[in-house]
């Protein structure tokens, strides 16, 4: 299973590379069910890995000038203090078992499983529905729409701190809508965002485990050569079109999940 594991680890960052926004949600499933790691933990290691791609990812971005630094700050801010919050406050109050009906015992484990499950359900939808408002590439004059900058950032961060996930698939189209930003410039600038709330999020832990940190960077170094494969093949290949079927992939995924926890445990 751990080589399997590793073999996915690769995939995440191709999908980084490929698709942008939606690429990293895969790595909780990948550390749960591959590496058998604790969901609680699994969030945790989530965010260092995805932070970590991430932040390489933007590289390439920031040398074709395709990082909005003025969006990434007004985004970023919001969403980082609410990850920050959510690892260090929220995540250690949630109660081992949350309540229970009959035999069944909704656990802080499952919990999170499947909220992670839902938002992997969203995600998919915004993968495989293309809205026309999001494929803009004009070069719009920018205007900020502060109150839902500020909401839809603190959303993002909540959703992030929770269960892991980058949260591209929501912020590439509230940088395009609420930003006014040209695509491949919205998702450059994510990919900062990603990185940046990802790692403070990280070290936001509110100290429930031991981290092992020889199994962090093996798994990040696997996502980050994923990552150079996946924007290689970006150039020959056009992620747009392989969206919708990784959100189809997705989709199955976030429905096994409900699945296994709820019915196969």
């Amino acid at each position: 299973m751990e080589y399997i594991g590793y073999f996915a680890s690769i995939l995440i960052g191709v999908a980084l590379g490929l698709i942008g926004g939606g690429g990293s949600i895969l790595t909780v499933p990948v550390l749960v069910y591959l590496f058998a790691i604790e969901p609680v933990i699994a969030t945790a290691y989530s965010l260092f890995i995805v932070g970590l791609t991430s932040a390489v990812g933007t590289v390439g971005y920031f040398k074709k000038g395709l990082v909005n630094i003025k969006t990434a700050i007004v985004f970023g801010i919001p969403s980082i203090i609410a990850v920050f919050t959510t690892r260090a406050l929220i995540v250690p109050a949630i109660p081992k078992e949350l309540f229970s009906i009959g035999n069944f015992i909704l656990t802080k484990d499952l919990f999170l499983m499947l909220l992670f499950a839902i938002i992997m359900i969203i995600a998919s939808y915004s993968m495989i529905k293309k809205d026309p408002k999001t494929t803009s590439e004009e070069p719009h004059k920018q205007k900020f729409n502060y109150p839902l900058i500020l909401i839809e950032g603190a959303l993002v961060g909540i959703i992030t701190g929770l269960v892991g996930a980058g949260g591209g698939f929501l912020i590439i189209p509230a940088l395009v809508i609420l930003s006014k930003l040209p695509m491949k410039e919205a998702v450059g600038t994510s990919l900062v965002i990603i990185a940046a709330k990802s790692l403070i999020g990280f070290f936001g832990e509110g100290g429930e485990s031991v981290i092992d940190w020889q199994f962090l960077f093996t798994i990040s170094t696997f996502a980050i050569i994923g990552i150079f494969i996946g924007t290689a093949l970006s150039k020959k290949i056009n992620g747009d079109k392989l969206k919708p079927a990784f959100g189809w992939f997705v989709l199955v995924m976030g429905i096994y999940i409900i699945t296994k926890e709820l019915f196969l445990k």
